[in-house]
């Protein structure tokens, strides 16, 4: 069984996150909003802060801010390039496919940041996120066009991992 201690920082953390999402959500600026909004944060980071493992906070600093914003643009690229890759599929049925798993290996070592690049593969069509074993990805591929391990990662990975790498190592 796992004990895991309170930590200041981290429950600093999870209460600053569910704060602005409080607020994100009301965009009240009324006194009872303000101060309902604190006393829930409180209790949902005093509840939470020990079953959270996966995420150590980072210090986000501007040049993270610039990094944050530059994924949003990659994400959205891949996104757009995807669904008129997998929309043409679909229109187009006599367009070949080789469906297959792949997998590379991740350069990342932090474990929030190996969530962030699977969930982003797998919201970009044409791919899925089947496992991720260590450092290892697996991913359906609905074109296999490689099974070489770098080139697979240049394909899927790359574009997200360079600025996630900058952001979580």
């Amino acid at each position: 069984m796992h004990t895991h201690k309170f930590s200041l920082k981290k429950f600093s953390y999870t209460f600053i996150i569910v704060l602005l999402i409080w607020y994100g959500f009301t965009t009240s600026i009324q006194p009872a909003e303000i101060i309902t909004g604190i006393i829930i944060s409180l209790l949902i980071a005093l509840i939470s802060v020990k079953n959270f493992n996966c995420c150590d906070p980072i210090l986000i600093t501007p040049s993270h801010i610039l990094y944050f914003i530059q994924y949003f643009f990659v994400f959205i690229g891949a996104l757009i390039k995807a669904n008129f890759d997998v929309a043409r599929r679909v229109i187009s049925p006599n367009l070949p496919i080789n469906p297959g798993i792949v997998t590379f290996e991740t350069k990342l070592t932090n474990d929030f940041a190996k969530m962030v690049l699977a969930n982003s593969i797998t919201l970009t069509p044409g791919t899925l996120m089947v496992d991720v074993i260590k450092n290892n990805f697996y991913v359906h591929w609905i074109d296999v066009t490689t099974e070489d391990p770098k080139e697979v990662y240049k394909e899927i990975a790359a574009p997200f991992e360079n600025i996630l790498l900058k952001i979580y190592n």
